[in-house]
């Protein structure tokens, strides 16, 4: 899209109330329709965006609205997580966004605008750990598997809610909207490798996305919903690479922040092609 259409779009964008039309279209992908509207409706979803049907654990006549089948569960095998013991593996299907080093404690958003940990993260002081560390943005697009998993072993620690907007997380508003990933709603996740590194990973809501959800508490994002924080007794919850953590109800993306010396990622160009399960990375 050419620059001028993409301000007219932002333009148009600031003017939308766009959480009261997210959380609409939230509750109107969980309405169930008699079985063969339902049927239709998910196999015409499914056709616009591209899914791959023969990845889904149910058929179709099983899932009762739109959004069970957006969250759907994947068949036994069709994601095979990397067996390797150094192995860091893709937390979810998706794209390659940017990536590299965290430099004075700030990320790429695209190349050329970074924008503040901190603020992603909501504290600027546990932001100061990451310096140095490895980073990386992944795209979810609506054809996509849309729960994710955990890259490697690890003990989550604590978990916070951050409101914020929920600006549309595509080219309009990645190289539209300054620190984006930091202005949308979003999960922060901080967990602890076996070495005693620190990992984060946000979870961030974007435009039509209803929820994001956790697999291990109660802790969502919403509308109206404040920040909100959970702490785990030590040494925290223990996942295992590969295991479930949460799940996006319509897409977004996942931001993966590592301290130094926790991982080193082997970051592609954006807008490559990313599998649930494959090796992106090592252990340090």
């Amino acid at each position: 899209m050419a620059a001028p259409h993409r301000r007219l779009a932002l333009a148009i964008l600031r003017r939308l109330p766009l959480h009261a039309l997210s959380h609409a279209a939230g509750r109107a992908a969980e309405w169930r329709l008699p079985g063969p509207l339902q049927r239709a409706e998910i196999r015409l979803f499914g056709a616009a965006v591209g899914v791959d049907f023969s990845e889904a654990a149910l058929p179709i006549s099983a899932y009762p609205s739109l959004q069970a089948f957006f969250t759907r569960p994947l068949r036994d095998g069709a994601r095979p997580i990397d067996p390797a013991p150094d192995a860091v593996v893709a937390p979810c299907d998706g794209a390659w966004g940017a990536g590299g080093r965290v430099h004075q404690r700030e990320l790429l958003q695209v190349k050329g605008r970074p924008y503040s940990l901190g603020a992603l993260l909501g504290s600027d002081a546990l932001a100061a750990g990451f310096e140095g560390g490895a980073f990386a943005t992944l795209y979810l697009a609506p054809r996509d598997y849309h729960r994710f998993h955990m890259p490697c072993d690890a003990r989550v620690v604590a978990a916070t809610h951050l409101p914020g907007s929920l600006w549309p997380v595509n080219r309009i508003g990645v190289e539209g909207v300054p620190g984006l990933f930091a202005e949308n709603q979003r999960i922060v996740a901080r967990f602890e490798l076996a070495s005693g590194a620190a990992l984060a990973i946000v979870a961030v809501g974007a435009t039509l996305v209803g929820r994001v959800r956790l697999a291990f508490d109660d802790l969502c994002t919403g509308p109206g919903e404040a920040r909100s924080a959970r702490v785990y007794d030590p040494p925290g919850l223990a996942l295992a690479k590969g295991q479930e953590w949460g799940r996006f109800e319509f897409g977004s993306s996942l931001v993966l922040v590592a301290a130094p010396g926790a991982l080193e990622l082997e970051i592609p160009a954006p807008g490559t092609p990313l599998r649930l399960g494959r090796r992106i990375g090592r252990l340090g």
